[in-house]
């Protein structure tokens, strides 16, 4: 099974798609930066589920986490075998790892947050969730923004718009054949603003749930789905790899060789006579 790569577009069509995105990214960082402030609420830190677990205080959101770490250490084994059979290009590689390892420190660091969320603690949570999320340079700077001023505004832009010129870009046919990742971003999306409904809905789903689960429970386990897609799209890249068929080809010629030699014929066997006595 091959991919037939699409045909490229005409410059001028590519120049305009790339004003559109400068245009897009710039409209962005301007609401970000000219927008009018957005609090965050004094009951942020109030979750649903308060239950401690042993020597865990609030246990289901310290221990939803593990799913995150989960993801990224499945999405860096299979980076690996991309990377040994260079089924993937070394830009997808770059983003590709940066993402999987953010998933690890989001793990991490939002672990230590739910343990005893803080604003303190919540500066980390943020600064894990832009290096998987975001893969900007912006991420860390909006978390900035926000713990020296208290706007959410640029951490909010960020996360909604970026998501948004995904999508759009998603929606587009590429500019050009080009090796990379083959990601279903409608997927990732998707999941991801399943895991902001449930994140909203926090108590809500908590008491659906006869006090079982919250939302922000519910939303660790949802949001480290998105990852899904990422690890099938380098497992398919590994699948597809010329390489791999190389190496494939290369181990089974010496079986093939030892199938495909004659049989020595029965008429050229010499018996040896029997020793009389």
């Amino acid at each position: 099974m091959t991919y037939s790569l699409p045909d490229p577009l005409p410059p001028p069509l590519v120049r305009r798609r790339e004003r559109k995105l400068l245009g897009a990214a710039l409209l962005m960082v301007l609401l970000a930066v000219a927008g009018p402030a957005l609090m965050q609420p004094a009951s942020f830190h109030d979750f649903a589920d308060q239950r401690a677990w042993g020597a865990i205080p609030h246990a289901m959101d310290v221990l939803g986490n593990l799913p995150f770490a989960a993801w990224g250490m499945a999405g860096l084994w299979a980076l690996a075998r991309a990377v040994r059979q260079r089924a993937v290009d070394g830009a997808s590689v770059g983003l590709a790892g940066l993402f999987f390892a953010g998933l690890v420190v989001t793990a991490g660091v939002s672990a230590f947050y739910h343990w005893q969320p803080d604003d303190a603690g919540l500066v980390w949570d943020r600064m894990g969730m832009a290096l998987a999320a975001a893969v900007l340079l912006l991420g860390p700077v909006t978390v900035q923004v926000w713990a020296a001023s208290g706007n959410l505004l640029p951490w909010g832009v960020l996360q909604i718009g970026g998501m948004a010129l995904i999508l759009g870009l998603a929606g587009l046919p590429p500019a050009w054949p080009a090796p990379g990742l083959r990601i279903r971003w409608a997927l990732v999306i998707a999941l991801y603003a399943l895991a902001k409904l449930l994140e909203l809905a926090d108590h809500a789903v908590f008491d659906l749930t006869g006090q079982f689960l919250s939302g922000h429970s519910l939303k660790h386990v949802v949001a480290s789905f998105a990852a899904w897609p990422v690890v099938l799209a380098v497992l398919e890249a590994v699948r597809m790899s010329p390489e791999r068929g190389k190496i494939r080809a290369e181990s089974a010629a010496p079986c093939n060789a030892r199938a495909s030699r004659p049989a020595p014929s029965r008429s050229n066997q010499a018996t040896k006579p029997r020793s009389q006595a």
